[in-house]
């Protein structure tokens, strides 16, 4: 039976089991389970026992059907301490993957051996918590302080191999784990090994100028985050206190991490990855087979797609105008694969045989006759992308997918230049698109359910995390960002230095502002767009003149060395400009503006503001089917700091009411830009949230 632990006699070794599909999570259940075949096996003839997990791997963790849910007997810091106290010797036998409470579990038991491509990690800091079960006081006691801070703080995982390097573990078994484990129990045996809990080894000596000098980094590089802090102050207490004691002050900034709105935050991020995949629409509906994708254009964003699919498996035939394009495309290619071999994801060969057998790159569209799917990436232009795709309606194979990875222009319109619109949709990644994860599926008027599904179905295969999003000027994400962008132009046209925005907004947990991520896409881009929207613009529009006057210099940001900051040998990552400064303020003298000073609460209130309100719209109007439609886009394509959820999450814990208000106030001094959403104000007045729309 499932969800349960399973006890076996074989001679001198007890064998237990647990067995908890699919990632034998440790819910109530497994945790009885344990305790009773630790006291089974301390009754019975057995005299040496081994812990492994049925399945694909030991343990993955807590069972997060438990989140939130009052705690249950016997919590897992009993379940641990209880192994470690058994009488007789009790061996973890590890595969695939020891995750958190899974990991204390293997740190209880008093012999470790793991086999390779096991991962052991604790990653309790990426859910705004730390390990509750002695990882922070055991681990420091087998490889060390500063091995245990970079293991908990992180949250990654080592491999096996790593594993037994640093101590954590203490051999790498081969074979199937069970058997590592029985052989090792074995030797064990013959050498009349005893108990041996990891309490009773040595703590490692206190360095407090080692702890301060990481606290430092922590502090600079989180921007916020206090789970990783809280882990580094209970490791340190393990070089302190004795073990009890090192275990109280775990247990005591586990219970204030659990209380902390962060805690919140990052939780519901974990939830909603797994939730924004499941649509009504295409459940029970088959995707189409997708083993060949053809990519047009190869620019930055062409050869990112084609290296996207190339690294998990499938083959691209890449399409460009003349031989130099196509040479130009493959170089960057075989870049981005060197880095991906670099970074330890793809080995040598492996990339070889990827360059020699599964990339083409070619000047002709007939060679994509026989792609499952083939994704448009050339320049954001209407008439250039109708072009193409009347090219793809002649020589795409029944069948193909037809995709656009637009990030502003109208699917539907494009779709219109085929005699198969229901194939044709919307794939909007996000650059560089072999490394950021959010794919945008933008669901045309005809696109057919199949390939909606199919869509989706690629997105997981890519290793993506997929959102569906409906046809508008921007989509989801950057219909949201030309909002909250131009409530940051209104700041700096009022007073505010793009400065001073940037520090605040990084302060609040994004890891760069608006203009250092102008700077970083190009503003040649920030212009192009406001060229292709000016017949749109209304007479009360507040226009940001400043930033043509930086694109008539030819400042462009990064690629050219200046843009709104500058950018050289002494400052690669940018300082600021005081010519910029200057420009700004002709151009309010230019508008008859009077310039005031702005706090910094009031920069981030502002933004986040423009951000909701325009959130709001956006799931009113059916282009996010939900608010953790919106909260996933922003997370994963527009980095939004993690650990608040999302903006929609954050609207939630500041109270509808509160933003609601914060935009009447606004409107007060320009009633065209601040308008509330129906929707926010629908919410507010029931005191209700965005969350109790997620369904």
């Amino acid at each position: 039976m499932a969800g349960t632990v399973h006890y076996e006699s074989r001679g001198r070794i007890a064998v237990i089991t647990v067995d908890h599909a699919p990632v034998n999570a440790l819910g109530r259940d497994v945790r009885a389970g344990l305790v009773q075949a630790i006291e089974r096996f301390e009754a019975d003839a057995a005299e040496i026992a081994v812990i492994h997990g049925a399945g694909r791997l030991f343990i993955g963790g807590a069972d997060i059907s438990e989140f939130g849910k009052p705690p249950q007997e016997p919590s897992l810091p009993e379940v641990v301490n209880r192994i470690e106290a058994c009488t007789k010797p009790v061996v973890a036998a590890i595969h695939g993957a020891a995750l958190g409470g899974g990991l204390e579990i293997a740190l209880g038991a008093h012999y470790r051996v793991a086999v390779p491509g096991a991962q052991l990690g604790l990653p309790e800091t990426k859910l705004g918590v730390i390990p509750g079960a002695g990882g922070t006081q055991r681990a420091p006691r087998l490889i060390g302080a500063e091995a245990a801070i970079e293991m908990v703080t992180t949250g990654t995982p080592v491999s096996a191999q790593k594993a037994v390097e640093l101590g954590l573990v203490d051999r790498l078994g081969e074979g199937e784990a069970l058997d590592a484990g029985l052989a090792y129990a074995e030797e064990l045996l013959a050498q009349g090994a005893a108990p041996r809990p990891v309490r009773n080894m040595a703590a490692p000596a206190h360095d407090a100028a080692m702890f301060e000098a990481r606290r430092a980094a922590l502090q600079k590089k989180l921007r916020g985050e206090v789970a990783p802090l809280a882990a580094l102050d209970a490791i340190e207490a393990s070089t302190k206190l004795g073990f009890d004691e090192g275990l109280a002050e775990e247990r005591r900034q586990f219970m204030k991490m659990m209380e902390t709105p962060q805690r919140a935050g990052l939780i519901h991020a974990f939830f909603i990855e797994r939730k924004v995949a499941k649509l009504p629409e295409i459940e029970g509906i088959a995707p189409r087979d997708v083993s060949a994708i053809g990519v047009i254009g190869g620019g930055t964003m062409g050869a990112g797609i084609a290296t996207a699919a190339l690294l998990r498996g499938l083959t691209v035939t890449l399409v460009e105008r003349d031989d130099e394009a196509a040479t130009r495309a493959r170089a960057t290619i075989e870049k981005n694969l060197a880095a991906a071999v670099k970074r330890g994801k793809l080995k040598e060969d492996k990339r070889d045989a990827i360059l020699s057998g599964a990339l083409s790159c070619v000047t002709g569209y007939d060679a994509l006759s026989g792609a499952d799917v083939i994704i448009e990436a050339v320049f954001e232009s209407m008439d250039v992308k109708k072009a193409v795709f009347t090219e793809l309606d002649r020589v795409a194979k029944p069948g193909a997918v037809l995709a656009t990875n637009t990030s502003y222009l109208d699917i539907n319109e494009i779709a219109q230049a085929t005699k198969r619109p229901e194939d044709v949709i919307g794939l909007h990644f996000f650059s560089p698109a072999h490394v950021m994860k959010l794919l945008e599926v933008v669901v045309a008027d005809k696109t057919a359910p199949e390939v909606t599904a199919t869509a989706f179905a690629l997105g997981k295969k890519l290793g993506k995390v997929s959102v569906r999003a409906g046809v508008c000027d921007g989509f989801i994400g950057n219909r949201i960002l030309s909002h909250y962008r131009t409530a940051a132009d209104h700041m700096i046209l009022d007073g505010a230095s793009p400065y001073q925005i940037d520090q605040a907004l990084r302060d609040f947990g994004f890891p760069m502002g608006p203009y250092q991520v102008g700077d970083l896409a190009g503003l040649d881009i920030g212009y192009m767009t406001r060229q292709r929207k000016a017949d749109q613009r209304h007479e009360r529009d507040r226009y940001p003149g400043w930033a043509d006057t930086l694109y008539e210099m030819g400042r462009l940001g990064q690629k050219t060395g200046r843009g709104y900051y500058i950018y050289d040998e002494e400052s690669p990552r940018g300082r600021p400009d005081p010519e910029v400064e200057e420009i700004i303020a002709a151009e309010r003298e230019k508008q008859g503006v009077s310039p005031r000073e702005f706090a910094d609460e009031e920069i981030v209130a502002r933004y986040m503001a423009a951000m909701v309100n325009e959130s709001a719209r956006v799931v009113e109007e059916g282009i996010a089917q939900r608010p953790l439609d919106v909260d996933v886009t922003l997370l994963y394509g527009y980095g939004f700091p993690r650990h608040r959820g999302g903006p929609m999450h954050y609207a939630d814990t500041e109270g509808l009411a509160t933003i609601r208000d914060r935009i009447r106030q606004y409107a007060a001094e320009d009633d065209h830009f601040w308008q509330v959403a129906p929707l926010l104000d629908r919410l507010a007045n029931e005191n209700s949230t965005f969350a109790s729309l997620n369904g």
